[in-house]
């Protein structure tokens, strides 16, 4: 079943049944054996500014709190960059070192640099040769974040449908490598302050009911019902199991 939307929490039914822009997660089992544990430094983040925490605007969520916290806080919010902005509609959350399905889990490497804060900046990655987006959250050294899996396309259609031709405007956000694609968002912006101008976080409408289930296609910790969704929107991307998932 579905409930209305508190803001705070939610806890819904699994899976929404249309087709999907693809299934992209990260799993802490799956991490590139290169990118070894080294610790932080300065040159790890291109963009990453120096600060202590987000400092929450009107409408938004404060991200000073665990991905689990903020994940659903994030549905109706709205992420633009400087020619299309969505409405977010369906997130994951992955929990830092009590997620064994967040490249976080084994502690801090060059890559998921960005997720051990501060929060508010963007934390991107390539699966599959697709970018991913996610939100780092909590304080600076305690890693989160939140995996923005789908999104609806609300200004910059024309630049959207450019970058995903021939496909229908309720797909072209769906999955997280077509929202990254959706948004022109690469490698490139790992590190990204969520404040702007490469990209920003807004308020935006909350959905009327939010749905939960278990992540897309996580091997490990696969029954943690941690994917959060907007019940009645149609670009939310199709539930599909782990074959060797682990809950």
């Amino acid at each position: 079943m579905t409930v209305p939307l508190d803001r705070r929490s939610g806890r819904g039914r699994e899976g929404v049944s249309d087709a999907s822009g693809g299934d992209l997660s990260r799993d802490a089992s799956s991490t590139d054996p290169s990118d070894a544990q080294s610790g932080l430094g300065p040159d790890l983040s291109p963009g990453l500014r120096v600060g202590t925490g987000w400092d929450a605007r009107p409408g938004v969520p404060d991200l000073n709190r665990s991905a689990l916290e903020v994940a659903p806080l994030l549905l109706g919010c709205v992420l633009r960059t400087p020619d299309a902005a969505v409405r977010i509609v369906e997130v994951e959350a992955y929990d830092g070192a009590l997620d064994p399905a967040s490249h976080a889990f084994r502690g801090p490497t060059r890559r998921n640099a960005v997720m051990f804060g501060p929060p508010g900046f963007l934390y991107v990655y390539s699966l599959h040769g697709h970018s991913c987006l996610n939100v780092a959250c909590r304080e600076p050294g305690v890693a989160s974040a939140v995996l923005l899996r789908a999104g609806e396309v609300i200004e910059g259609l024309d630049a959207v449908r450019a970058r995903r031709p021939g496909v229908s405007d309720a797909a072209l956000a769906r999955g997280p490598g077509n929202l990254c694609r959706a948004l022109g968002i690469t490698l490139a912006d790992n590190g990204a302050d969520l404040a702007g101008p490469r990209a920003r976080l807004e308020a935006g409408s909350p959905p009327l009911a939010l749905a939960s289930g278990p992540r897309v296609n996580v091997s490990s910790a696969g029954g943690r019902e941690w994917r959060f969704w907007d019940a009645d929107s149609a670009s939310v991307s199709a539930f599909k199991r782990h074959p060797r998932a682990v809950d």
